[in-house]
């Protein structure tokens, strides 16, 4: 088609812009590129540290709880020893260690004690003209019998009283050692109860930080994308140009205008960086650490 008188000199300033315009290639690294990616807030990083250092911590609070553990069914399991009749070797670490020369001192206290009443048989005998006759000896007789008697009875009741202190003793050591079982038990689950204090706690710092941080960087990927949005539609603003100098130039020259060129649609930057926030949020309250 002819291209009119009036329009030669518009028409050559079309194709040299056209012509300027398209043999040109897009910078893109304008508009696109890491540089319009947003990286992570303070907290997020701060999160992730916390998140990093924090595996395995508890750890030593689990170590502590098993030794508790181990502990007490060890303890418990020497406890079996404390029951039923006490053995010679119990009675023996039971007893006290004195207990002997406490005997020995006590029958000869008694044996001392019983001599004096000797010496008054004889000198009754003496002063009473039978000194060595049948009637002495027999009271004599009776009377160590009775010595011997009472002697033997002394002695059996401090052997019993040492028995049964030992096994009150061995009952002590029962219900002390019970209740160091319980102390171990205790000691171990409250380990346990700390290790799950400070997993949950970290979990939940680690959620709060990472939360605010999403939404920050959130915020800071909406600014670079209406950036790269704003550069891009400068990139591609004289194709548009172009595209509408050339139909308006065709409709003049009575030619049919072709189609129009449409610059690429622009989004929301705050609605898709919000979204992308909301979703990375969201991730550290799921973690397991929550």
């Amino acid at each position: 088609m002819a291209v009119p008188d009036y329009l030669q000199d518009t028409t050559k300033d079309f194709a040299r812009q056209a012509t300027a315009a398209y043999s040109a290639p897009i910078n893109t690294d304008v508009f696109m590129g890491k540089q319009f990616v947003a990286g992570m807030d303070p907290a997020q990083t701060t999160a992730y540290n916390m998140a990093m250092q924090g595996v395995g911590s508890y750890q030593p609070y689990l170590q502590a709880a098993q030794a508790a553990q181990q502990a007490a069914a060890g303890t418990i399991s020497g406890l079996g020893a404390l029951t039923g009749p006490m053995t010679a070797a119990q009675q023996a670490a039971y007893t006290s260690p004195y207990q002997s020369q406490v005997i020995d001192e006590t029958l000869r206290q008694y044996d001392l004690s019983r001599q004096g009443g000797m010496q008054d048989i004889k000198d009754a005998a003496v002063s009473s003209g039978n000194f060595g006759g049948g009637r002495e000896g027999a009271m004599l007789g009776q009377y160590q019998g009775d010595t011997l008697a009472n002697r033997a009875g002394i002695r059996s009741n401090l052997l019993q009283q040492g028995y049964m202190d030992a096994q009150n003793r061995r009952a002590q050591d029962f219900a002390s050692q019970q209740q160091l079982a319980n102390m171990q038990g205790a000691w171990g689950n409250a380990q346990l109860g700390l290790s799950d204090f400070a997993r949950k706690g970290m979990g939940q710092d680690i959620a709060a930080l990472g939360g605010v941080g999403a939404l920050q960087q959130g915020y800071n990927q909406a600014l670079l994308s209406a950036d790269q949005q704003a550069k891009q539609t400068a990139a591609y603003e004289p194709y548009g140009r172009l595209s509408q100098y050339g139909s308006a130039l065709t409709g003049l020259g009575g030619g049919m205008a072709g189609a129009q060129y449409e610059t690429p649609a622009a989004s929301n930057p705050w609605q898709s960086a919000l979204s992308t926030a909301l979703g990375i949020g969201g991730l550290y309250a799921k973690m397991p650490w929550a």
